[in-house]
């Protein structure tokens, strides 16, 4: 589970934005993807001026784009975003889509109180690609260049209940919605499906401690160095810089990702 795995603003489960237009789906060679060496900032606790030089910036889908950068849509696409109402809103509008387990109880990101969601079945996963679809599709309107859903690892979470198969039907799904709205879509941390990458449509990556857990390697080859890392403690961030500075994008944030100004917020880049 990503340390940084819900974004913050409005109610962040329900529809909100509009849906995109039905223009002509484009290939997916024509979708913007982001430079390999482009400076970035992880920006989903809550939106506020990029750094100077920042090129590239990751904000949750309820906040606006920046104008000129490379803007990436957070989406929470496999597990409801924490807070009751969030909840609320999935059992009231989508209560067969939750997962549950044998007894009937929703199955739960405990260090995030984040309800996961039922991908189990190519049904649910077509119904569920028409929720978080609508999101993608304001992502695109709203004039990101890439979204960015999360959470591609809830199986790991699950109890048993979901599969690596499921994550990647799933993810395939959310990938030919982006494409079609002219977005690129990035992969969110889980080395295991790092091979499926090609057939699913990911078209780079953002990580959460490559360094941390010796992953960047990994990601460095498959995408060719498009590859956005975030690490959360300064020793893993200096070696990280060290080794891999100079082939991908290594940013430091505080755990909290806090907003620039408010009290504990950490920004750094290689």
């Amino acid at each position: 589970m990503p340390l940084a795995a819900c974004g913050s603003g409005g109610t962040a489960d329900s529809p909100g934005a509009a849906s995109g237009s039905s223009a002509a789906r484009p290939a997916e060679d024509d979708v913007r993807r982001p430079q390999a060496d482009a400076s970035f900032d992880y920006q989903l606790g809550g939106p506020y001026r990029p750094p100077a030089k920042t090129r590239a910036v990751s904000r949750d889908r309820t906040a606006a784009p920046v104008p000129g950068l490379y803007n990436i849509c957070y989406v929470n696409a496999f597990q409801a975003q924490p807070g009751k109402d969030a909840a609320r809103w999935w059992q009231r509008e989508h209560p067969d889509l939750l997962l549950r387990d044998d007894e009937g109880d929703e199955v739960v990101d405990e260090d995030w109180q984040e309800p996961l969601l039922d991908i189990s079945t190519a049904k649910k996963r077509a119904a569920l690609a028409d929720v978080v679809g609508t999101w993608i599709d304001g992502c695109a309107k709203a004039g990101f260049d890439a979204v960015e859903p999360d959470n591609l690892d809830s199986y790991e979470r699950s109890d048993g209940l979901l599969t690596t198969d499921d994550a990647a039907e799933f993810a395939r799904l959310l990938a030919r919605r982006a494409h079609d709205r002219g977005l690129a879509i990035a992969q969110k941390n889980t080395t295991d499906l790092l091979d499926r990458r090609d057939r699913i449509g990911f078209d780079f990556a953002v990580t959460e401690e490559c360094a941390h857990y010796k992953e960047c390697p990994d990601y460095a080859s498959a995408y060719d160095g498009r590859v956005f890392d975030i690490e959360y403690e300064r020793k893993d961030f200096d070696a990280a810089c060290r080794s891999w500075g100079k082939e991908l994008s290594i940013t430091l944030r505080d755990r909290d990702v806090r907003p620039a100004g408010e009290g504990g917020y950490v920004y750094r880049h290689c």
